[in-house]
């Protein structure tokens, strides 16, 4: 995600300030979601293999932040691309209609 990123210029390469604000507030957002899903006892760590063991609050494993910010980051990776493609179609009619 982010060799595309960088190739592409999406969202760190293109604004690095608002990317890091973006990308704080997210994981922010989604672990105040963790911390809310169990304290009602809706989520729950489970026993996976590949899973550290390190926790950070009961419930809650280190791998859960790292996972938030790759979720913010290639979702807006992918936002980004999506944006891109859609002012290049409008830009390509755009063309055409003059053309005609």
């Amino acid at each position: 995600m982010l060799l595309l990123d960088w190739r592409f210029r999406l969202f760190f390469w293109r604004d690095v300030f608002a990317a890091a604000v973006v990308t704080v507030l997210g994981v922010a957002f989604f672990l105040v979601w963790d911390v809310a899903g169990i304290a009602a006892g809706i989520f729950f760590r489970g026993d996976a293999v590949i899973a550290t063991g390190i926790v950070l609050a009961p419930e809650l494993p280190i791998e859960e932040p790292v996972f938030l910010v790759f979720l913010v980051v290639c979702t807006m990776v992918l936002y980004g691309g999506a944006v891109r493609i859609m002012e290049r179609r409008r830009a390509r009619s755009s063309r055409a209609e003059v053309a005609r």
